[in-house]
């Protein structure tokens, strides 16, 4: 249970800074912190069963036959991302403490923070990749809402908007290869997959596999070239762009790469895909980084570029390189998450962020200056901190590659790895220089700058000093975690490897030396650069965006005004053509229409009854115009069918029937209330010609098909039903026990969604009002008695009996006809009389329910029935039962089912009122006049 804790602190912690809120923004951020701090305990204490090499799973059973289990994991990797998830998380939380104002909802922000850290949580410990599928979205869906916090500004929308689009553009491609590789081996359960990696590089969907995988890979970490995302994120506060860059949302995609390497890697597809783009990433980011005058933009730049040199690490497919990529990811999550909280120091102290104008800052912020560049040192890669480690294993594997994979190009890599490293010592310079000294400030909304305040410079220090500790002391500091972590990526044997400062003079220690000159030459020779950069065509990456996406929306508008003409008579006509020419196809090809099994011929009652149906259902159409006779036949074809399904030995549906009939016959009444009494013919001859034709031959072939398939024997899934309704289910009723046990997902799906059509229903109705009509459809006053006596007293008396008949129908469902969908059904007729006979006003005196939360209580219950089977180690909704003895009572049966359809029936009534009761009160003009 405690990797479920570790997911479930945040998630349910949300709702904490929203309680405190109001009680300042210390307490607020104290409350916030205890989540991840509670996490990185429980975290922290399976730290040596972990670096013994130990996985720990936690695996309870959902839904089983769909593959969709709450498996979770932790292994080496999935520690390493916690670590960072949780640790640098608690750090942005104090960070943010100080950095939003006062009159901000920090209290959202928080809620916000912490559903998006229990969503990074969710997909790096997740065993089941379904499940991971989930918490993928969820850090999308997160993740807008904390890029979109200050939704006042249009840069916040649109940026928003643009991480949401492309982050689920890859997450829908994703989903695509996580089944493909799911349905290759036979399951989502990553032990099993992982250990299928050479079976699935041979599958022939492995190429198309791959390919969807990496793109939800690659959108998500902003490789080229879906990059363009990234540095708009920027709109969001500082905080969220230092733990969106450094631990969370671009690090789920190299993630990613890391979990499924031992499954993936190893083809030329991966080389050649992954090493080309991570090397395309780490090019433009690195060379775009030192262009931008914005602070928050170089750093978003060169994030860019330090993801697509882990994915180019990933891509090089040696298990060393693999080892780099893991290294640079710790280092990259401390030195990038010290530089942003710096930068948004800096933007807190001075209002402004354009490097242009905020220089010299050294003089007045000496403190955040010296860390900020320590932290841009270890990003350039200079010795003794962090980055220089990592980026030197990189030089070495980019030497190390197979060579014949690129022929008599291998030379590409390690020199783009050079050209990369001279720019990221460039842009870092930059960040130092312009930033720090290079003059005095211009014309800052906030002067002169000074320090923040004591605490909100703790976290960069506590990052910063991880930086020096690392750089210097690796082998006491990050080796164990480093081992542990990469063991679980590559999935064997690490290869040997030293973390030691010093290797001697070879090839990697010449890049450097090559990097750290070639920055420094060209930064100082960075005005010509400039100047030419400034000659190239302005591309605007939001204004292309938001172009595509109105070109998109254009193209969307004029394809559905070609299919969608507005006409519902064209839309049935093409809908009854397409199935007519399906089932015509389907018959054509049958040697002879009719089987080998005879007809059973009607008695003389059930030959009645159909004559009656078909009779009624023709006089509906021919008084279709006259709203209150059509209304009147069809409910004779709703009571002939009913009767019909009580014929053929089918009283659950029978009884069904009916209760729905009754239901809608009233909503339509109530709603024919308001409509004008007759329909004005609108249809030409011709085309009511056309429309016989057309019900005709769909009459006609779906007879023609009833008769080829009544005519031939076939095999049921009902014998199944049949054989397990009394042991596995516990029921005699077998429709009940299929809608509450056998089929219950389904169910609680159907009573999910009409509970939000009621509340919906609901809301459209509100605050509406309809003038009544001043005569009926002969043209006679309403009488002025709105709620007859006999009517109101009548009711007032069947209300008890129809409750009765309710709470006896629900009660003997599990066995013989009936449940709780019937039960509710007769509940809500029986209520809604009330409001008829008797007005709105008098029955919600006497009766004051919510129905909003009548439904939602129902699906709650229905929800909780399904969770309470785990606690006892069986799948989602799995019923049980059991018989007990009462003196004087005796023998009875009790089953969990009853709870779930107590659900279901709670669900009915509180949809069905929602929808029905307030259709009486759209008459209504005021509070205290009552209209039904």
């Amino acid at each position: 249970m405690m990797l479920a804790l570790l997911i479930a602190l945040p998630l349910l912690g949300a709702v904490v800074p929203l309680l405190t809120e109001r009680y300042g923004r210390s307490l607020c951020a104290a409350a916030t912190a205890l989540a991840p701090l509670l996490g990185l305990v429980l975290l922290l204490g399976q730290r040596s069963a972990v670096f013994a090499g130990e996985v720990l799973y936690l695996q309870q059973p959902w839904l089983p036959d769909l593959g969709l289990n709450l498996s979770l994991r932790l292994d080496g990797l999935s520690f390493l991302f916690a670590l960072l998830i949780l640790g640098i998380g608690l750090l942005v939380i104090l960070y943010a403490r100080y950095y939003l104002g006062k009159n901000e909802r920090s209290g959202r922000f928080y809620a916000f923070l912490l559903l998006f850290m229990g969503s990074m949580l969710g997909v790096v410990l997740s065993e089941n990749l379904l499940l991971m599928m989930v918490f993928w979205e969820m850090t999308s869906l997160s993740s807008f809402l904390l890029i979109g916090f200050w939704g006042h500004r249009s840069d916040a929308r649109r940026g928003a908007r643009m991480a949401l689009t492309v982050t689920g553009a890859g997450g829908l491609a994703l989903l695509a290869g996580i089944l493909l590789l799911g349905s290759i081996v036979g399951s989502f359960e990553l032990s099993e997959v992982l250990a299928s990696g050479h079976f699935i590089r041979n599958h022939t969907l492995y190429p198309l596999t791959l390919c969807l995988i990496l793109l939800g890979v690659f959108t998500k970490s902003a490789q080229f070239p879906f990059h363009f995302w990234l540095p708009h994120a920027m709109a969001a506060p500082t905080p969220v762009s230092a733990y969106l860059h450094s631990a969370t949302m671009v690090k789920a995609g190299v993630f990613l790469l890391a979990r499924l390497y031992p499954v993936l890697a190893g083809s030329e597809w991966w080389f050649y895909l992954v090493t080309l783009t991570g090397l395309a990433t780490l090019l433009v980011g690195a060379v775009m980084a030192l262009f931008q005058h914005d602070l928050k933009g170089l750093l978003a730049f060169s994030t860019i570029s330090h993801l697509g040199l882990i994915t180019l690490l990933f891509g090089l497919d040696t298990p060393l390189a693999a080892v780099a990529a893991i290294f640079h990811i710790i280092n990259h999550a401390t030195f990038k998450a010290s530089l942003f909280m710096a930068a948004g120091i800096i933007d807190h102290e001075t209002g402004s962020r354009d490097m242009r104008r905020i220089n010299g800052m050294f003089k007045y912020m000496p403190h955040t200056a010296a860390l900020a560049m320590v932290a841009s040192l270890a990003m350039a890669g200079v010795p003794l901190l962090n980055g220089f480690l990592s980026k030197e294993m990189f030089f070495g594997e980019t030497l190390a590659f197979e060579h014949h994979l690129f022929g008599s190009f291998y030379w590409v890599i390690p020199v783009g790895a050079t050209l990369a490293g001279i720019f990221s010592v460039a842009y870092s310079l930059r960040f130092i220089h312009d930033v720090f000294f290079n003059g005095e400030p211009i014309n800052l909304p906030k002067f002169p700058p000074h320090e923040p305040p004591r605490y909100m410079k703790v976290p960069v220090e506590v990052l910063v000093f991880l930086c020096l500790l690392v750089g210097m002391l690796p082998g006491y500091t990050v080796a164990p975690l480093l081992a542990t972590a990469a063991s679980a990526t590559v999935g064997g044997v690490l290869p040997s490897y030293s973390l030691a400062i010093w290797h001697g003079f070879n090839l990697p220690l010449l890049m450097s030396v090559i990097a750290l000159i070639g920055g420094i030459i060209v930064y100082a020779s960075r005005r010509p650069l400039f100047r030419w950069y400034a000659g190239l065509p302005d591309v605007d990456a939001k204004a292309v965006f938001e172009l595509g996406v109105r070109q998109l929306v254009a193209v969307a508008e004029r394809l559905t005004g070609i299919l969608e003409s507005g006409s519902l008579q064209r839309y049935l006509v093409l809908m009854l053509l397409a199935a007519l020419l399906a089932v015509v196809v389907g018959l054509w090809g049958l040697p002879e229409l009719a089987g080998s099994l005879a007809l059973t011929r009607p008695d003389p009652v059930t030959a009645l009854g159909l004559v009656l149906l078909c009779l009624s259902a023709l006089l509906t159409v021919i008084f279709h115009r006259r709203r209150m006779v059509a209304l009147m036949m069809l409910s004779v074809v709703g009571l002939l069918v009913s009767l019909a399904f009580a014929r053929f030995s089918a009283p659950d549906l029978a009884l069904t029937q009916l209760s729905v009939e009754v239901v809608t016959i009233i909503l339509l009444m109530l709603a024919l209330y308001y409509l004008p009494p007759a329909t004005p013919g609108e249809s030409s001859s011709l085309r009511g010609f056309r429309d016989f034709i057309l019900a005709a031959a769909s009459g006609g072939v779906v007879g023609l098909l009833t008769f080829a398939v009544l005519t031939r024997p076939y095999e049921s899934i009902a014998g199944f039903f049949l054989d397990n309704s009394v042991p596995g289910g516990g029921g005699a009723n077998v429709v009940n026990v299929i809608l509450v046990d056998f089929r219950g997902f389904d169910t609680l799906g159907e009573i999910s969604v009409l509970a939000i059509a009621g509340i919906g229903i609901h809301a459209l109705l509100q605050g509406l009002r309809l003038p009544p009509p001043a005569v009926d459809a002969e043209g006679r006053d309403w009488g002025r008695e709105r709620h007859q006596p006999i009517l109101a007293t009548l009711s007032r008396v069947l209300l008890p009996l129809a409750l009765l008949v309710s709470v006896f129908i629900f009660l003997r469902g599990h066995n013989l006809p009936g449940g709780g969908f019937i039960a509710g059904l007769v509940t809500s007729v029986a209520l809604i009389v009330q409001y008829i006979a008797s007005g709105v006003r008098w029955t919600q005196s006497r009766l004051p329910l919510d129905y909003h939360r009548l439904a939602g209580l129902g699906v709650f219950v229905a929800g909780l029935t399904g969770l309470g089977s785990w606690l006892f180690g069986y799948p989602f909704l799995t019923t049980s039962f059991g018989h007990f003895h009462l003196p004087l009572v005796g023998e009875f049966e009790l089953a969990t089912a009853m709870l779930f359809d107590l659900g279901v029936y709670l669900t009915v009534v509180g949809a069905t009122l929602l929808i029905l009761a307030n259709l009486g009160q759209l008459a209504q003009p005021d509070p205290g006049k009552e209209v039904v």
